[in-house]
């Protein structure tokens, strides 16, 4: 926690206040439109992510621990939400014979059907509700300030 020299916490100040607040109100209303948007093709925002991410692995295949560090999850949550994946069979897992207590996360091909339908729709959407608002010097500041946020 920031303190000041008296032991106080670094309150913000207005400026500082706006700014949060701001990016605050833009990741929610930003999650949610997309969530929604993908929710009407019947995948969750979580689902797209692990689709999507499994798909840029070699051979659809990652181990859970590669891809919750991947994904900034925890294994455990990883793991739940995948079970319920699996259970629609959109993806499956696959024991790791070097490693007992460890499993594969494979991109099923129901998963990947699944992925090729909802890319066209979570790219119209990433346009709708985020890029096609911005000019090319907002989305040039915007990824800066990603940068120095999440280097």
């Amino acid at each position: 926690m920031s303190m000041n020299h008296d032991g106080e916490p670094q309150w913000l100040s207005a400026e500082e206040e706006r700014a949060w607040r701001a990016l605050r109100r833009m990741m929610i209303h930003i999650q949610a439109a997309t969530a929604s948007d993908l929710a009407s093709i019947g995948l969750s925002d979580a689902d797209y992510e692990v689709l999507s991410t499994l798909s840029e692995r070699p051979e659809s295949t990652s181990t859970v621990r590669e891809q919750a560090e991947k994904m900034g999850w925890s294994r455990s949550r990883l793991s739940r939400h995948t079970s319920r994946m699996e259970a629609r069979g959109l993806v499956r897992r696959e024991s790791d014979p070097d490693d007992g207590r460890s499993c594969f996360l494979v991109l099923t091909d129901q998963g990947r059907a699944a992925l090729e339908e909802a890319a066209p729709w979570h790219l119209e959407s990433v346009r709708r509700h985020v890029i096609d608002r911005l000019s090319g010097q907002d989305l040039r500041a915007l990824e800066r300030i990603a940068e120095k946020i999440c280097p």
